[in-house]
């Protein structure tokens, strides 16, 4: 990659991506910074978050900027509030949950860059409304990802509950999985 140039980016400035109750802003994308990383902002809504997955090649340090959210990684669970980072270093399994009662928001760095282009694929497969988990699956799977599931009952075979939207599955589907 070339040299990167000097950025200077306005939060809101920036067209939000969307996928399943959480909302990106990618501040500086992995050709902003040469390839080294990739900075960004979650917001979640209350019981949002992914479920448990694996980046078998990135690194993600998460900084609670707002909100209450439970983090597991590698195993070990905890509630932490805003000031709080978080570290899940790759090969480890780790996810969040927003527990709080209102939005919460992340600011994360991703090393290497390019993650975002995950999340810009999975806010396209998603936008039709009930998501194709095939599909999800080749995309994880493109970027290195595993572990990347349907929470229980997502794919609308269980009777009784219904289908996961593009706004996401239940919280208690997501504490349930996690």
């Amino acid at each position: 990659m070339s040299k990167p140039e000097r950025k200077v980016v306005n939060r809101d400035d920036l067209e939000p991506v969307c996928w399943f109750g959480e909302e990106g802003r990618f501040l500086l994308r992995k050709e902003d910074t040469g390839g080294l990383y990739s900075f960004y902002q979650i917001t979640t809504r209350p019981g949002s978050g992914p479920p448990p997955h694996v980046h078998e090649t990135v690194d993600e340090a998460f900084f609670v900027n707002r909100g209450r959210y439970e983090f597991e990684v590698g195993g070990v669970s905890e509630v932490v509030t805003a000031g709080t980072v978080v570290y899940g270093p790759r090969g480890v399994p780790h996810r969040f949950l927003n527990v709080g009662d209102g939005p919460g928001e992340l600011l994360v760095i991703a090393t290497p860059g390019g993650v975002e282009n995950f999340f810009i694929g999975l806010s396209r497969l998603v936008a039709g409304g009930r998501p194709d988990w095939a599909k999800m699956q080749e995309l994880a799977n493109e970027h290195q990802m595993r572990g990347f599931q349907p929470p229980p009952g997502a794919r609308g075979d269980v009777p009784g509950r219904p289908a996961a939207t593009a706004a996401g599955p239940p919280a208690a589907e997501l504490r349930a999985h996690g």
